[in-house]
């Protein structure tokens, strides 16, 4: 009786095993269904990066951040078929930020795989402006082909301004005065005692350093620049008098039209902008000593 009792519980378990067996999907056992899945080409349709600075910066609320994908693969060609520098790639998708906020700013660019050859070469472009300033990539970007990934890592560097340019191109200036033809003069005026030193190269008036005693009025030390024979920069120490400390000095460039680019006073440690009054006066102070002591 005992041998029966286990042969219909035997019977019994295997029926049940085999219900089991034939109700599980072919997915949960690996079949068909999970190759295909597996086989299926995953969505490759974002670029997504982080950006630094390589100094840190306080921006502007005005700052903007641009990010763009190009194919860079090819130089443009124009109406003609030639190929020019002029007329760059336009990107294939681009992204503004702004405000900016805080570095490091991530960010992420969708696009078209259908417009993607991977036969060319696409790199992600960073550019920020803030005001006068630019911040540029040193290094570029690749992605998507030619075993580029899909993600980048950008640092942005600060250019220097318009101003600070000129700043710099006059300082250089400045340092190569004494390679140049000098002449000098002075000027006994009502109000003033004027002296002055003039440099050229190549017969043109390159810089002229001047020096004004007011009396009681203060006592002015003027380095001006030149450029085609216009005024370019200007930079003024103001003193009580000549042997004082600078209270302040003035600093004022102008493009070849004639307008202010740099027009700053640094007074006590503080940097401010300098009036379009006191800019207008640094330039006529400097046409006159050139048409004075240039003769």
């Amino acid at each position: 009786m005992r041998k029966v009792i286990w042969s219909l519980v035997s019977v019994t378990a295997l029926a049940l095993a085999g219900c089991n067996s034939s109700t599980q999907s072919p997915q949960a056992n690996g079949g068909p269904a999970d190759a295909a899945s597996a086989a299926a080409p995953q969505a490759n349709n974002k670029v997504t990066g982080q950006i630094t600075l390589r100094e840190p910066a306080q921006l502007s609320p005005q700052a903007k951040l641009e990010v763009s994908l190009v194919d860079v693969s090819a130089a443009p060609t124009d109406a003609n078929g030639d190929a020019t520098a002029a007329v760059p790639n336009a990107p294939i998708v681009t992204k503004t930020i702004s405000p900016v906020g805080s570095f490091p700013v991530s960010f992420e660019l969708d696009f078209d795989p259908a417009k993607i050859n991977p036969n060319n070469l696409y790199v992600v472009k960073a550019h920020m402006v803030d005001g006068d300033r630019n911040y540029e990539m040193p290094l570029q970007a690749p992605v998507l082909t030619k075993g580029a990934s899909n993600q980048v890592s950008i640092q942005l560097v600060a250019q220097q301004t318009p101003a600070e340019k000129d700043l710099a191109a006059f300082e250089d200036l400045k340092k190569q005065i004494g390679g140049m033809k000098i002449k000098s003069g002075t000027k006994l005026e009502k109000d003033a005692s004027r002296g002055w030193q003039v440099f050229r190269r190549d017969g043109q008036v390159q810089f002229i350093r001047e020096q004004v005693d007011y009396g009681d009025k203060g006592f002015t030390d003027t380095d001006y620049a030149y450029k085609a024979g216009k005024p370019w920069v200007a930079v003024q120490q103001k003193k009580s008098s000549k042997d004082a400390k600078t209270g302040s000095t003035e600093q004022v460039s102008w493009d070849v039209d004639g307008k202010p680019v740099l027009h700053q006073v640094l007074s006590g440690g503080k940097t401010s902008d300098l009036s379009d009054s006191e800019a207008a006066s640094l330039k006529s102070q400097a046409e006159n000593i050139l048409k004075l002591a240039g003769k």
